[in-house]
Formats: C-alpha cells, structure tokens, sequence
C-alpha cells in the first residue's frame, strides 16, 4: 500500500515537515517510528524505576509499579493474571548486569551501543568516568527531567560500534539545528543560569568518558554546544503511567472485577501519575492534526491522525497540552518561544494575529472573575 507520509524540506526555519502521500482517515496510525536512540532519564532510574535498558518497556509488574509509587509494599493488585510483564523473559548483560525486557532488546543493544557503553564490573564504581558523567548530570538537572546526558553517550556509542561511521553521522546530522544563539538559549533553558560553567564541565568529563577522533568536533565547546541543543530540541520524553494502566482496562471488565473497590486503589495512583512528563517532537500547530502516543509500553512512537488528512497535507502535532491550547495566541506563544524558540504561524494563530499582547492570566486578572485556586490551575508550567 506505501507510506501514508513523506518527509519533505519547508525552509531553513522550518526545517522539514511531514506530508501525507494519500488520504488519511480520523483515528488511523500514520505511521509507527523507533527512536535513533533511547535512554532512561537518569533521576528516573535512580528512583528505582525498573525499565529495559533498550526499549524503555516497564520489567515492573503492575503491583510492584503500584506499591513503588504509593510506597505500599503490602499492597495487593487484583487481577495479577491481567498483568502483561512477562519476568520469564527478562534477560542481563552478563558482564554489568543491566536488564532488557527480552533477548532481543538485549541483542539489538550489543550490536549498536552497548560494547562501548558496558561498565561490566565497574558499574557502581563512583570514579569511572561514565559514572561521573552521570553523577555530574544528576547533580544540574534535577526532576521533572526533561533530557538525558546519556543520549548523547548512545549517539557516540553507536558511530564508535558501526562499521559505517559516515552513515550515521550523516542520520545525526539530519536533525533541525539551530544558531549559535539559540544553541545557547536551549542549553541555558535545560541548565540554568550556571549554564557556561556547567556545560564546560559536561564536555570535560564527556571528553574523559567517550572520545573519538572520528567525532572530534563534537567534543569541542562549540560542537558540544550543539549536539547538546540537538538532543534538547529533537528529543521526545515517554511516560511511565503505562504499566498500571495497562493492567487498569483488562481488570475492570474481568467478570469478578468490583469497580468501586479498584478505584479505591487507583485514585492515589491517578495522582502519582499526574506528575509525569511527556515532550512532543515534529512540526507544531495550535491545531493539530494529529497525536503521537506509546501504546506498546515500550519506545515504539505511534502516531495517529486526529481527523481526515487529504493527500499532500501537513501532518502536524502540536507541543502544548489541550489547556495551553485554549489560552490566548499570546500565551501560546510566549511557551514555544520560551521551549522552542520560535513563534508559531498555525492557522489558528494568524487567525487571532490582531488580539491583544496580553497573556490569558493577565486578561482573567482584568476580568477580575477568575479566583486563586483557577488562576493556579490556569498557570500551567512546561
């Protein structure tokens, strides 16, 4: 049948856009992506979220997820048999024995990144340089985690391994980039404002960790600078909501299932939930088109049309949760300036182009209808 979407090149601002190549109907998969490359967020791991250290997929069952996040080991989960963890599966790297979700995640690891990356015994030494890496990470960016340190680790890992080095560089190379300016901007949003310091500190002991004479300007100021807006711009966080949820839907229409007794057990889980984070990546609109989601529980990026796409359409998602969507063009805008640095011209922003230049807080405040509590709700960060 072929794809259903193209990549194509819009302009240098825009970079490229995605085109459908047929009609597409509302609630049809445009397509399904695997990332370049994956890595846990780093706080996240250290919280004792247990996840494949491949394709992100939970090694948790939902019960152990449940009691973890509410800090209930007692707590019992019926339904154990809806669960779809299968431990049996599980495999380690034998030398430093982090865990994949099966052998083939394992398999695909080794063959890309993993030879370089394997700490094998030295995994809990503090002084090794990948740990200090890691360390020194931790210790500038603490949650809600928005990046990882360790992508670019993969990206190096992975052009060290291949036996195409020339390849993937030239996949990397693919990515939006930005100007030196706005390079600067993206790394003192993920930093703050001890940027300067910091990322000198990073491309240190980023150096010590993972050089390569192939990727020598990656290791300067300058080109670490700017794989480092790369992986700010271009990467996408996933939510570990999953592994509950996807116990959730199969228990409740279990024959024996009591509802009122599981939301007992679910409305605390529903609020440790809401505290997560996912980014969006791809060309943005205030009125998108179509959405991206894991429903694999794992790494696999789904993207699905919102309604009908003609043929020769842009698909486009949008970067803002449907709250932000709802506020004032100028609010709209000061969060994509402030997180993507650009200004959006979406239908529906050309549409408003001649309101006000004042956020919707400020213009709740001179309605003087709009309580603490709603104001507060109001102010949604990113």
């Amino acid at each position: 049948a072929g794809a259903a979407a193209e990549a194509r090149f819009i302009s240098s601002a825009k970079g490229k856009g995605l085109f459908a190549t047929k009609n597409i109907r509302k609630g049809e998969t445009v397509f399904v992506e695997r990332p370049v490359v994956s890595s846990q967020f780093l706080w996240n791991a250290l919280y004792n979220y247990r996840a494949c250290d491949h394709c992100l997929r939970a090694l948790e069952t939902a019960e152990e997820n449940a009691q973890r996040l509410l800090g209930q080991s007692s707590l019992v989960l019926p339904h154990p048999e809806q669960c779809s963890t299968r431990k049996e599966l599980h495999q380690q790297c034998p030398r430093c024995q982090v865990t994949y979700c099966s052998a083939e995640c394992r398999q695909a690891a080794l063959e890309q990144y993993h030879q370089v990356l394997c700490l094998g015994p030295a995994r809990d030494d503090p002084t090794h340089p990948l740990n200090k890496l890691q360390e020194a990470w931790r210790n500038m960016h603490y949650p809600p985690e928005t990046s990882s340190i360790m992508l670019m680790a993969r990206m190096v890992a992975t052009i060290k391994q291949a036996k195409d080095k020339e390849w993937w560089i030239k996949v990397f190379s693919q990515f939006c980039s930005k100007t030196a300016n706005e390079e600067e901007e993206i790394v003192h949003k993920l930093l703050g404002d001890k940027f300067k310091g910091q990322l000198e500190l990073l491309r240190l002991l980023f150096t010590e960790a993972l050089y390569d004479e192939h990727l020598s300007r990656w290791f300067t100021p300058e080109g670490f600078r700017s794989l480092f807006a790369l992986v700010g711009t271009n990467g996408q966080g996933i939510g570990t909501r999953l592994k509950t949820s996807s116990w959730l839907c199969p228990a409740l229409s279990h024959p024996s299932a009591r509802p009122w007794l599981l939301r007992a057990t679910l409305d605390p889980l529903c609020e440790a939930f809401s505290k997560e984070i996912v980014l969006p990546i791809g060309n943005h609109s205030c009125i998108p088109n179509a959405e991206t989601s894991f429903p694999e529980n794992n790494f696999l990026l789904h993207l699905t049309a919102l309604e009908d796409i003609e043929a020769g359409e842009e698909i486009c998602i949008s970067y803002l949760d449907c709250c932000q969507r709802e506020r004032s063009r100028h609010s709209r805008n000061k969060i994509l300036r402030e997180n993507y640095l650009f200004t959006c011209s979406c239908p529906k922003c050309l549409a408003q182009a001649d309101d006000a230049d004042v956020t919707s807080d400020e213009e709740e405040e001179g309605e003087g209808e709009t309580d603490d509590a709603e104001l507060e709700d109001e102010m949604t960060d990113v």
